[in-house]
């Protein structure tokens, strides 16, 4: 079983502290991926996990082994880089085969795990090519067959997609997804890219200044944020945010704008109080351009500053008592800045988080 325990890890630079006593389970088969921006600490909790760095405190078990002291070639785990790392005078075929060879495994073990792992990223017709003469994305599969052949316990990715344009970043990201379901391995994954890390993970673990903000299923963090740092980093575009004071049962926005409290946080909060208010983009649409909403909304005026249309939907940029928000419009129309339209906001998907500790009131 290729499961991963983090126990307390620590990381020491001299006398900085870069990694605060982290706790994490990776299940066998999960598919977890660590995002957060950069210098959050998600590299070398992957490098730890490695081997590549050594721990300052707590413990790392792969399986039923504690590995703080094994080198990395005795974990039994395989790391994709950013990079790719392939040797570029060794055709596709001695690539996927040299860690193979210099385990002084057999010509006839080679060819097979060699032949399995480029049937399985579709390589195949590109064993006799020499890296130079591949795209990216096909040098980004060449280096994830170089881990497959070892049949490792854990995959371990760091920002594998981070050197390819747009599309091919796409593309690879069904790629992996689809590699996983295959080899049916733990996997874990490092990416400072939010969209990656919904689209791939079982579960998201977030973090940021060396901690462990939020971990949960995709749809668990996008929809229950614990703090507004995660409210704003998952999910594109990111969470409007705005402060509020709860005054007589409403959100007092500034500027004259008042609106009920959100349903979910009627009892929660007390007068006075000094809240951030939180909804997405998709919470706040234009009359006539929206989805139904059944339940408690509020319904106010904004000018339009900017547009960005997207095709089956525009991106308005608008300012609400002061802030600039986003929302969206659904079958969309030309709008033209300075325009004023009429919103309505789904209280039923907002959020409210603490003014001080900025942490959900959920």
């Amino acid at each position: 079983m290729a499961q991963v325990k983090l126990n307390k890890i620590v990381k020491n630079y001299g006398n900085l502290e870069v990694v605060h006593g982290i706790d994490l389970d990776i299940q066998h088969n999960e598919f977890v991926v660590l995002v957060g921006p950069s210098g959050c600490g998600k590299s070398t909790t992957l490098r730890m996990i490695a081997g590549l760095e050594d721990i300052s405190g707590g413990e790392i078990s792969i399986g039923d082994n504690v590995v703080n002291d094994l080198p990395p070639r005795d974990r039994n785990i395989s790391m994709v880089f950013q990079n790719y790392a392939l040797y570029p005078h060794m055709t596709v075929r001695e690539n996927l085969g040299f860690s193979l060879k210099i385990a002084k495994k057999s010509e006839a073990e080679i060819e097979k795990a060699v032949a399995e792992a480029a049937e399985i990223l579709s390589l195949t017709e590109y064993l006799e090519r020499k890296p130079g003469a591949l795209s990216g994305g096909q040098r980004q599969r060449v280096a994830m067959g170089r881990a497959i052949v070892r049949h490792p316990d854990v995959f371990l990715f760091d920002e594998p997609l981070s050197n390819l344009d747009a599309k091919l970043r796409a593309q690879m990201r069904i790629e992996i997804k689809k590699l996983h379901q295959k080899i049916k391995t733990t996997i874990v994954y490092v990416t400072h890219d939010q969209v990656e890390a919904m689209t791939l993970a079982d579960r998201i673990v977030i973090m940021r200044d060396g901690y462990i903000e939020q971990q949960g299923t995709p749809l668990e963090v996008f929809e229950t944020p614990v703090n507004t740092f995660v409210a704003t980093f998952i999910g594109s575009p990111p969470m409007n945010l705005m402060d509020a004071t709860i005054k007589g049962g409403n959100l007092d926005l500034g500027d004259g704008v008042v609106i009920p409290v959100p349903p979910e946080f009627e009892g929660k909060v007390s007068d006075g109080q000094s809240v951030v208010f939180g909804f997405r983009a998709d919470n706040i649409m234009p009359v006539g351009h929206s989805l139904p909403m059944e339940g408690a909304h509020a319904t106010f005026d904004m000018t339009i500053g900017l547009t960005e249309p997207l095709g089956t939907e525009t991106l308005l940029f608008a300012t609400l008592a002061g802030t600039e928000i986003q929302a969206k419009m659904l079958n969309p129309r030309p709008v033209t800045p300075g325009e004023r339209l009429t919103f309505q906001i789904d209280l039923t998907r907002c959020h409210l988080f603490d003014g001080e500790t900025k942490k959900s009131l959920r």
